[in-house]
């Protein structure tokens, strides 16, 4: 590690920002150095543990783990777009569930989790024998920082049960040993986060593991239980999700405004609901994969930065080339979002304190304009380069060869590889606010909410019959996402029959678009196998991915699970 990289990761952690980075492991010191070489103070050691943190942001928020969790889900499709995008026909076999195990993003789903799991036991074998009052540390703070490793494992570990079940359970450097069963890595996640939770600190360092975040890996682990392992429980799940929402671990409410949790880490803002945040600076860490990933080209015209992204993700459309409404249940994302709610509004930024509304880029898009009250220029449409090179670009709601109708491909019809530059709405849930005003890229991840808790609560109480209690735990959420005088007919409380389990997976889907959650939750209410836009019934049970062949030729211990 480099003095300027150990400077810039100890710079955020005395302002209380953890940045993460997603360089590889043979470039850090500790992996090079000696241990009694690395540890010669206690910025090293902090610094030695910060960086699998680093890692963990990487592994969830950027690549081949989200892409696993949304892009093989009913949310999102990365569509070829002309000659763009195709890319070997990767996302094609993601969305339409026709993956094997040569497939890059899931050796990226297996090797990512095990990378930061190697980190954490090395970081655990060199923190246990360091002798801490020597460096200015007492035992209890290396007590706290082996149980944040610890936690940290274990949220590592969770990837790998939910992806691939039987997977080996390893806690020494080096060590190659043989698949554990489901319920054996179950036992161990759960053994290591209650052992854990009690060492660490109550609403604790933003970007570091406290009580109320190794608990919420708790509620994680007994909500999919029940799939995981084949015991369901969702009394355990409902036990501690209530621990969590009374207080137990820590202080957390539900931010009242909409967009809190997703602008947490600008301008000082800390969201109250967020329970574990990858936090972010510009130049330090930036939160970039996903932007890169899903906006056009000439993004930074409308959303005042110097950035322009790859014009790859967006929602999975609503309507057909005709303009109707797809008739599958899953899949229309953004229609299932009401018009009353907030979050379907087109992203706008409103103020130069860093206000915006919307979710989404939808529509004409046009130039970004000061003058305008941090707004945008109507008068100034932003134009396309491909199809569309100097005509204003216009993103839809639908996938089709639009620009070449009523010939060419047009009457290829709706697929994974018959869009183009304007296809898709884009999700811009986690903001990206003026570059001028430097809060650009500053926002963080939210990787664990209380909103998650409430409606992991909402779902125990729902399956255990009580669709009151679940309702009343939704309502609670979702009230800040309707003005006042529209929200009446949008409260279950109020509408109760209309919550069904339909409903429930759907706003599910509503409330954690974009977070990492959809493959899981589709998994879990048994729907990740049915039809939607582009993609038929599965033939065949597809909610686990195969064994990468690179882990096996790898590991001689591995066997295959049945791909």
């Amino acid at each position: 590690m480099n003095r300027i990289k150990l400077t810039l990761y100890m710079s955020l952690l005395f302002t209380l920002v953890v940045g993460p980075s997603c360089t590889k492991l043979e470039e850090e010191a500790f992996n090079v150095l000696p241990a009694d070489s690395y540890y010669q103070d206690k910025n090293s050691i902090i610094a030695a543990l910060v960086r699998p943190y680093e890692h963990g942001h990487w592994c969830g928020w950027d690549g081949d783990r989200w892409l696993l969790q949304e892009l093989t889900a009913d949310q999102f499709v990365w569509a070829q777009k002309g000659k763009h995008g195709y890319d070997d026909g990767q996302w094609v076999r993601l969305h339409g569930h026709a993956w094997n195990p040569d497939q890059g993003q899931i050796y990226g789903g297996w090797v990512g989790p095990y990378q930061g799991i190697g980190q954490c036991n090395l970081i655990i074998s060199d923190m246990s024998k360091l002798d801490y009052p020597a460096f200015g540390l007492t035992d209890a703070d290396k007590a706290q920082h082996i149980a944040e490793l610890r936690t940290l494992r274990a949220w590592f570990y969770l990837f790998l049960i939910d992806f691939f079940r039987d997977v080996p359970i390893v806690e020494n450097v080096g060590e190659i040993k043989p698949q554990s069963t489901p319920q054996e890595v179950f036992a161990y996640i759960e053994k290591e986060l209650k052992e854990s939770l009690p060492g660490l600190p109550q609403n604790g360092r933003a970007g570091r593991w406290d009580q109320g975040g190794a608990a919420a890996l708790l509620v994680r682990l007994y909500l999919n239980a029940g799939k995981w392992t084949g015991t369901a429980k969702f009394t355990e799940c409902a036990q501690i999700a209530q621990e969590i929402i009374d207080g137990k671990y820590g202080a957390y409410s539900i931010d009242t405004d909409y967009r809190g949790p997703f602008r947490s880490g600008v301008n000082g803002y800390r969201s109250p609901e967020n329970i574990f945040e990858f936090p972010h600076a510009k130049n330090i860490y930036e939160f970039g994969w996903m932007y890169n990933a899903m906006m056009h080209y000439q993004a930074r015209y409308s959303l005042d930065n110097d950035w322009g992204g790859w014009n790859g993700i967006h929602l999975i459309p609503s309507r057909d080339l005709e303009g109707n409404l797809y008739p599958e249940k899953l899949g229309k994302a953004y229609e299932k979002f009401a018009n009353d709610d907030k979050r379907k509004q087109p992203f706008r930024t409103t103020s130069a304190d860093g206000d915006y509304e919307g979710f989404f880029m939808i529509g004409q898009q046009y130039e970004f304009d000061y003058a305008k009250g941090y707004g945008y220029d109507s008068t100034k449409m932003v134009n396309g380069t491909e199809e569309y090179n100097g005509k204003p670009l216009h993103y839809v709601d639908q996938v089709g060869r639009f620009s070449e109708k009523p010939g060419g491909r047009w009457a290829e019809g709706s697929h994974v590889t018959t869009g183009e530059e304007n296809t898709g709405v884009r999700l811009l849930k986690f903001p990206w606010l003026p570059m001028s005003e430097n809060m650009f890229q500053f926002n963080s991840a939210p990787e664990i909410r209380l909103a998650e808790i409430y409606y992991s609560l909402a779902e125990c109480k729902y399956r255990a019959g009580d669709k009151a209690g679940a309702a009343k735990l939704m309502d609670a959420v979702r009230k800040r996402n309707f003005p006042d005088d529209k929200w009446a007919a949008q409260s279950y409380e109020n509408n109760l029959s209309v919550l069904t389990d339909d409903e429930f997976v759907d706003d599910l889907g509503r409330e954690f678009i974009g977070e990492r959650h959809r493959r899981t939750d589709l998994v879990r209410w048994d729907r990740f196998g049915d039809a939607w836009w582009d993609k038929p019934e599965d033939g065949a049970d597809k909610t686990v991915f195969p064994i990468p062949n690179q882990a096996i030729n790898a590991n001689p211990e591995l066997k295959s699970n049945g791909y």
